[in-house]
Formats: C-alpha cells, structure tokens, sequence
C-alpha cells in the first residue's frame, strides 16, 4: 500500500503561486471542486484527518462510491501511488500552507500569517514547497 501521509512536515505554498493573501477556493457552478472540499475538510477540522483520509474522501465524493464499496475501493485507490499535498491546489494555486504533525494528522495556514512563518522556519520540522504549477 502507499502513502500520501507526511510526518512533522511543513509544506510550504509553491514558488510561482500566483497570490500572496490566502484565498477560499471558489465553488465552480453546483459542484464542489477538489480544493473545495480539501479546504473544507480541514479547515472545519485541523488535525483530524491525516492525507491519505482527505485525498481518499474527496476520489470517494467525486466517483460517488458507496459505504459498502469504500474498503475495496480505499484499498484498490491506494495499490498504486498518488500525488500528495505538494500538488494540491491549496498549496500550489490558493496560498495555504500544510503542516503535518507526528501523527500524520494535518492543518492548512494562510501564507500571510503568523503562524505559516513559525511553521516554515521551525528546524524541528521538514520543510518542503508544493510543486510548480509550470516548468522553469
């Protein structure tokens, strides 16, 4: 099985995101898009949900798979890799931040606060940038 989860990371917005002012993500029509529903996620719940349970849930919500088919579907999703946080849209496009704690579990940080400066220059933690929306 592999893995999205971070351990006692910080991921820090990516170098050619577009803002400086963290944003909500905007709803696109009647559906939610994937930042939507990652913003929503954790953002409602710092620290509840680890990577893996966040990414799983919005593949769960966007193929409409049923309660009776998530373990095999969780499973099945998971037997092969998947991008990580690094390639979010909150990192790369909206300007948050993304700490993992020693648990896995994750939290968001507006790039314009307080709290994603200590976050990025904690030694005690692995600091990391999303990834380029384009090539150098």
């Amino acid at each position: 099985m592999h893995t999205t989860n971070y351990y006692n990371t910080f991921i820090a917005v990516a170098d050619d995101c577009p803002i400086n002012i963290a944003e909500v993500p905007p709803q696109k029509g009647d559906d939610k898009t994937v930042a939507n529903i990652q913003f929503e996620m954790i953002g409602g719940d710092p620290y509840k949900y680890t990577s893996d349970d966040i990414l799983f849930s919005v593949y769960k919500m966007k193929n409409k798979i049923s309660e009776n088919e998530v373990e095999r579907e969780r499973e099945k999703f998971f037997s092969k890799g998947q991008p990580c946080f690094r390639s979010s849209p909150l990192t790369k496009r909206y300007g948050w931040g993304v700490h993992s704690n020693a648990e896995g579990k994750i939290a968001i940080y507006p790039v314009e606060s307080e709290e994603y400066k200590k976050l990025s220059n904690d030694e005690n933690l692995k600091c990391v940038k999303a990834m380029r929306s384009k090539r150098v």
